[in-house]
């Protein structure tokens, strides 16, 4: 770590911003011992539950970062965020509380078969609130006086070698300068990224929503302990309201604390006063003078957003700074993570001196187009309730509670002659696994850049963005196998790969590649981890073929696979000269001189 001079901090990598992207950054980048430091405007931890879902590449993440097992221990149990439901109201007369339909989410609590083979790790639910508080204390562990809360930057200065931060300390009002190779700006694109000229670009403002975060005992008129989410249409208030269960000891039903939603139209102000708010959430949920305990009123806008760029000079932007998303998916926290998982070997290795400059223009390259791309998605999961509470009549201001509730009744009334009603509304949101089923846009990308070397074979056909097809083709993500050793340990493809370091994973008969990684590895001063698979030899074994049926090469060919776990180069057979290949490949993607 670089001493530090009276009013004066130098560090390789400054991290503005302490919420989820910020935090794992910092996690991840001592993990590879860089040397950075963490300041965040904000005086704690979010206040606000905000994100709560953690798909499977979010929790592999946590994992490296040694975070995974606190938030199991404290998120909610698999089987009670298995499944989603909509309702047709929720209490207060006969009909209200009825199922309309019920679906799995996101691996159904480990029941998917698919999603188990994809990921040694399953789905896990934990509020923001008490996600964070987990990060930091791991963040602070690993870098001791160097996760900064209260701390603002005021001024950055790039100076074309590095960046000047000058940051203010709330809590004693003095003033430090930070001097820093890089800076990774974690601020939500409250400050650092404007400063730089960096611009969002999209659609805003499409619905504003009010979340009261509350806690109460709802036990009494809720079953279903599968369920996570709850969308309850309410006629009696024209809104399609949505609850979700926050524990934190206990979940589903008699969950001790909620979060409930409710839109608005943008010019209506009843969303800006807290007792208006209250009071549209009992008369739509109908518990009237139900006890309510509430903590905190917020007010935000349903809209997507993504900027024009990741990189301006040595500034790098990373998670809400770089894209904006509705909550509809759970894409924004874990997008965020996945930034950093990205760019935090590559800036380990710049910084290093092992890797050129160049490197870092590819994490635009790479996750723009995926964050673009969740962006997208995010948008059309909250569009598909708009078309349903539009096909329902649910949300029609000029019909009265009685005719909003005659049209919902529709669909259990039994009358043929709403069949057809009925079964365009059931279409409706079963299509809304788009959002709890999507799993090629959770767990799946594909990378084109420098940082990838392409091996001629076809693009892949397009599929249905719910179904997660793995491959070792050169820009995916390294599949999911469980192997073992002599000793019958067993342990999954993925953790081969250490986070600031490459590997090789060659075939059975592929010992020439492992005999060529010491010798390139030497010579660019980089560290590459090698390994044979097969199904009854090699380094480790293969036990149910599952790798040999995702790997995609013979017995003699190898893939390299990058720290981030994406697969950078692919041979599927042998080569004439495998350390060439290696050098060749190598030191095009640390876009360095061989």
């Amino acid at each position: 770590m670089t001493a530090d001079t009276p009013g004066r901090i130098e560090v390789e990598v400054l991290i503005v911003g302490g919420g989820g992207a910020g935090l794992t950054a910092s996690m991840l980048l001592a993990r590879m011992g860089v040397d950075t430091l963490l300041v965040s405007a904000l005086p704690q931890t979010s206040v606000q539950p905000k994100a709560h879902v953690l798909n499977q590449r979010a929790m592999e993440i946590l994992d490296i970062c040694g975070a995974a097992d606190d938030v199991y221990a404290i998120g909610t149990p698999p089987e009670q965020l298995s499944h989603t439901a909509f309702y047709a109201g929720f209490a207060g007369r006969p009909d209200a509380g009825r199922m309309l339909y019920k679906q799995e989410c996101w691996g159904g609590g480990g029941a998917d078969p698919d999603w188990v083979a994809a990921s040694p790790k399953l789905t896990t639910n934990l509020p923001q609130i008490r996600l964070e508080p987990i990060l930091k204390a791991h963040a602070e562990r690993l870098s001791p006086g160097r996760i900064r809360f209260h701390h603002e930057v005021v001024e950055v200065t790039d100076t074309g070698d590095g960046v000047l931060a000058q940051v203010v300390d709330h809590g004693s009002g003095t003033r430090y300068e930070v001097a820093a190779q890089w800076l990774l700006a974690c601020d939500g694109g409250r400050t650092i990224g404007p400063a730089a000229g960096i611009e969002l670009e999209g659609v805003t403002d499409l619905v504003r929503t009010a979340t009261t975060y509350l806690s109460t005992d709802l036990s009494g008129f809720t079953g279903d302990p599968d369920v996570l989410l709850r969308w309850v249409l309410c006629p009696e208030m024209a809104k399609l309201v949505v609850m979700a269960p926050m524990g934190p000891t206990r979940w589903g039903p008699d969950s001790e604390e909620w979060v409930v939603h409710l839109n608005y139209a943008m010019d209506d102000q009843r969303a800006f006063d807290d007792e208006a708010v209250l009071t549209d959430l009992r008369a739509a949920l109908g518990i009237g003078d139900h006890p309510l305990q509430v903590h905190l009123v917020t007010r935000w806008t349903i809209g997507g957003v993504l900027a024009d760029r990741f990189k301006a000079g040595r500034i790098l932007l990373a998670g809400d700074a770089a894209h904006k998303h509705p909550p509809t998916g759970g894409l924004g926290l874990t997008s965020a993570m996945h930034d950093v998982h990205n760019l935090a070997w590559k800036l380990a290795h710049v910084v290093r001196g092992t890797a050129g400059e160049g490197l870092l223009d590819t994490y635009e390259v790479e996750r723009r187009p995926v964050d673009a791309r969740n962006v997208q998605r995010s948008l059309e999961n909250a569009l598909g309730y708009m078309a349903l509470a539009e096909t329902l009549g649910v949300e029609d201001q000029d019909a009265s509670p009685a005719e909003r509730w005659a049209r919902l009744a529709r669909l259990w009334s039994g009358d043929p002659a709403d069949a057809d009603f009925r079964r365009t509304a059931l279409e409706i949101m079963a299509a809304q696994s788009q959002e709890f089923h999507e799993h090629d846009v959770e767990y799946g990308y594909r990378h084109a850049s420098a940082a990838v070397i392409p091996d001629g074979s076809p693009e892949p056909a397009e599929h249905d963005f719910r179904i997660f097809i793995p491959s070792t083709r050169p820009g995916h993500p390294l599949p999911h196998a469980w192997v073992e050793d002599d000793r019958f340990e067993r342990r999954s493809t993925l953790d081969l790969v250490a986070p600031d370091r490459f590997t090789v994973i060659a075939g059975e008969d592929g010992q020439a590649w492992c005999a060529a990684v010491a010798k390139v590895a030497a010579e660019l001063g980089i560290d590459i981890d090698a390994y044979t698979i097969g199904h009854a030899r090699g380094d480790l074994r293969d036990p149910r073929l599952r790798w040999q049926r995702v790997r995609e090469y013979g017995p003699e060919g190898a893939v390299l696979v990058r720290p981030d776990r994406c697969i950078a180069y692919r041979s599927t057979g042998a080569a004439a000269d495998p350390v060439a290949e290696l050098r060749t490949a190598l030191s095009a993607i640390l876009a360095c001189t061989p």
